[in-house]
C-alpha cells in the first residue's frame, strides 16, 4: 500500500475513533474556541455603522480562507520536518473537528431527562437547540432532540468528512471556521441580517452536497431508498435549504412527523411540518436513530476510502 495513501487515510479513520470514544474534550483547548474569539472579536468591532455587509463579508472570507491557508502551511512544515509528525497533528485536528459522539450523548441524555420530569427535559434539550425551550411538550422536546441529532450528523460529522475527502485537513479545518461563522453570526435578525449574511450564504454553499449526501447515507444505511421522493419532497419544506434532507430522512424511517411552530429569540415560527405521521416518540425511536448515525459514519468512513484509492489510481497511472 502506498505510504501516502496511509498518511491521508489514518488521521480521518483514528481521529474518528477518538471522536467515537472520547466525544468532544472538556479539559483540552479547543480550536472552535479559538475560533470564537476571532468572530466575537469581528462583530464586536465591525459590525456597528455603515457597510455592515461588506465587512461581515471580509471578515467571513478573511477567517475561512484564513484558516484553510493558515493549517495548510503548518502541515507543510510539519511534514518536512517529520511525516509521522505531520500525521499525528492531522490526526488531532481532525478529532477536534468531528462533533459526532458529544450530540448523541446529549440526545441520550435528553430522552432519560425527559422520561423523568418535563422541568429537566427541557433544561437539557435546551443544552443542544437554539429554540425556546420553557414551554416544550414532552413530544417537542424530544422531536426537538431528534431534529438536532440528524442536522449535526451532516454538519458536525459528514460534512467535515466530506470536505476532507476533497481538501484534506485544511477543507476540514476551513469548514470548522464556516460552521462556526454560520451559528454565530449568521441569523436573519436585526442585529446579524447584514453582518452574517455572507456568513451564512456561505455556510449554505458549503452544506449543499453534504446535507443531501448525509440523507442519501442514511437511506443507504437502512435499506430505504424507497423513501428517496419523500426526502426530495419533505426536505424543500425547512427554512435552512440544507437542514431538510437528513431531518426529512430521519422522518422517513422513523415514519415520524417533524417541524411545527417553534419559539425562536422571543418570536413564534410556523415551520413547515416535515413527515405526515404525528405518533408519539418513543424510547426505541432515539435507538434506532442514534444507531442510524453510527452507521451513517461508517458508510462515509468507506466512501473516504474509496474515493481516495479511485485518486491514488488515476493520479499513479
Amino acid at each position: 500500500m502506498d505510504i501516502t495513501f496511509l498518511y491521508i487515510l489514518l488521521p480521518l479513520i483514528v481521529g474518528w475513533i477518538a471522536d467515537f470514544i472520547l466525544g468532544d474534550p472538556q479539559r483540552i483547548p479547543h480550536p472552535v474556541v479559538g475560533f470564537g474569539k476571532l468572530i466575537s472579536w469581528c462583530n464586536k468591532y465591525f459590525n456597528r455603522g455603515k457597510f455592515r455587509m461588506l465587512k461581515g463579508a471580509i471578515c467571513s472570507v478573511l477567517l475561512i480562507g484564513g484558516s484553510f491557508f493558515l493549517m495548510y502551511a503548518l502541515l507543510q512544515q510539519l511534514y518536512v520536518l517529520s511525516p509521522i509528525l505531520a500525521t499525528a497533528f492531522s490526526t488531532i485536528i481532525v478529532f477536534f473537528c468531528l462533533a459526532g459522539e458529544t450530540l448523541v450523548r446529549e440526545v441520550k441524555q435528553v430522552f432519560l431527562e425527559v422520561d423523568f420530569s418535563l422541568g429537566r427535559g427541557r433544561q437539557q434539550v435546551a443544552r443542544i437547540v437554539g429554540r425556546d425551550t420553557s414551554g416544550l411538550s414532552k413530544k417537542q422536546i424530544q422531536i426537538a432532540s431528534l431534529e438536532t441529532l440528524s442536522e449535526n450528523l451532516s454538519d458536525g460529522v459528514i460534512a467535515p468528512m466530506f470536505w476532507y475527502m476533497i481538501l484534506g485537513v485544511p477543507g476540514m479545518f476551513a469548514y470548522k471556521m464556516i460552521n462556526t461563522l454560520d451559528s454565530m453570526i449568521g441569523y436573519k435578525n436585526e442585529k446579524y441580517k447584514d453582518f452574517g449574511c455572507w456568513a451564512a450564504r456561505i455556510d449554505d454553499v458549503a452544506n449543499y452536497i453534504p446535507a443531501r449526501l448525509t440523507a442519501l447515507l442514511m437511506l443507504l444505511a437502512e435499506g430505504k431508498l424507497s423513501l428517496f421522493s419523500f426526502v426530495k419532497n419533505y426536505g424543500k419544506m425547512h427554512a435552512s435549504p440544507n437542514s431538510g434532507y437528513p431531518e426529512a430522512a430521519l422522518a422517513g424511517i422513523l415514519n415520524c412527523r417533524f417541524g411545527g411552530p417553534n419559539s425562536y429569540f422571543g418570536q413564534v415560527v410556523d415551520k413547515l411540518y416535515i413527515g405526515n405521521n404525528d405518533r408519539e416518540i418513543t424510547l426505541e425511536d432515539m435507538s434506532l436513530a442514534v444507531k442510524l448515525n453510527k452507521k451513517v459514519e461508517v458508510l462515509m468512513i468507506l466512501l473516504v476510502i474509496v474515493y481516495t484509492i479511485a485518486v491514488q489510481i488515476i493520479f499513479n497511472s
